[in-house]
């Protein structure tokens, strides 16, 4: 029996390797553990909200030193976590500006997933991730003042998190979320009807709304796996319609409502390079958290003093 089942882990672990999947998986966040986090509090007033944001892709496929290959990002390693650092910083400068800021490292999905443009390879590979990603929002959530309003945001993967995370939310804490910002990912109808949280921005102000968008020089060069939304908006002029807005004098930002995606011009974006031939060619997809800062930041200001003079009116009726 015992050799039985010996040579049945062997058959297993064989299929599992010729299948492609994970040969090692890193050590689970532990987000008890300060480590795990990169947390910035610039509401000196008490005035502002929590903002939860979850980080893009930083690795590729990598090996131990065993080489054994894994599929994702490793959070006790200090390399791995200083590369997150980088975007979680840069973002927590105009994010963290009047709000408590609170961002988890998670074993996020290496890049290679996402170049395959294969659905399956990258639906069975995103589980541990968003997993990773759903607990540190409860732990978050455990610890945060709940009657506060909440903020959450991420780009790319981190804005695929963000659609996980409105499904994974109660009633309750999506009674305080001001908005969330899915930037440079994409809400589909499937999303919509797995979870009533999903509510399309129509406007600057309006709350306990879901802002989605994506950028590209040409609508012929929209991403289906990132960009095939089934809303979008403006985040320059807040408008869901094809009124262009100028941003820094120069660029035009026009939303196309048929393709749901931000059409540039007069931005070269010469610093995003393309990258595998699957990013920033045509598209130009690493800009999302950095081209709209601005806007952004003073949207988030602004939609969360509506979501408290809403919730302060509820309370004196």
């Amino acid at each position: 029996m015992k050799r039985l089942i010996c040579f049945v882990m062997v058959l297993c672990a064989l299929h599992i390797k010729a299948q492609g999947t994970i040969d090692f998986i890193p050590a689970a966040p532990d987000y008890t553990d300060p480590l795990m986090w990169t947390v910035v509090d610039g509401d000196s007033t008490a005035t502002g909200a929590d903002v939860f944001y979850v980080v893009s892709t930083w690795e590729t496929d990598w090996t131990d030193s065993l080489g054994r290959t894994s599929h994702y990002a490793d959070v006790w390693n200090a390399v791995h976590r200083e590369r997150m650092s980088r975007e979680i910083n840069g973002v927590a400068g105009y994010m963290a500006q009047g709000n408590r800021f609170y961002s988890p490292y998670y074993r996020h999905t290496t890049i290679d997933a996402f170049v395959s443009q294969n659905a399956d390879t990258i639906r069975s590979r995103v589980a541990l991730s968003m997993s990773d990603v759903c607990q540190a929002f409860d732990t978050f959530l455990a610890q945060r003042d709940a009657e506060r309003p909440l903020i959450i945001a991420g780009f790319s993967q981190g804005g695929l998190a963000v659609v996980e995370l409105l499904k994974h939310m109660d009633d309750e804490t999506y009674r305080h979320l001001v908005a969330a910002y899915v930037l440079g990912y994409k809400v589909t109808p499937e999303d919509t009807l797995a979870s009533s949280h999903f509510r399309a921005a129509q406007r600057a102000d309006d709350t306990g709304v879901t802002i989605c968008y994506n950028t590209v020089k040409d609508v012929k060069y929209a991403k289906p796996m990132l960009t095939e939304s089934c809303f979008s908006i403006n985040p320059v002029n807040w408008r869901t319609d094809s009124t262009p807005a100028v941003l820094h004098d120069t660029i035009t930002v026009t939303l196309s409502p048929k393709h749901h995606v931000l059409v540039v011009e007069g931005y070269p974006a010469t610093e995003y390079r393309p990258y595998r031939g699957f990013i920033n060619v045509g598209d130009i997809h690493s800009c999302e958290p950095w081209l709209y800062k601005d806007c952004l930041r003073e949207n988030m200001a602004l939609r969360t003093l509506r979501w408290r003079q809403l919730h302060n009116k509820i309370r004196t009726n």
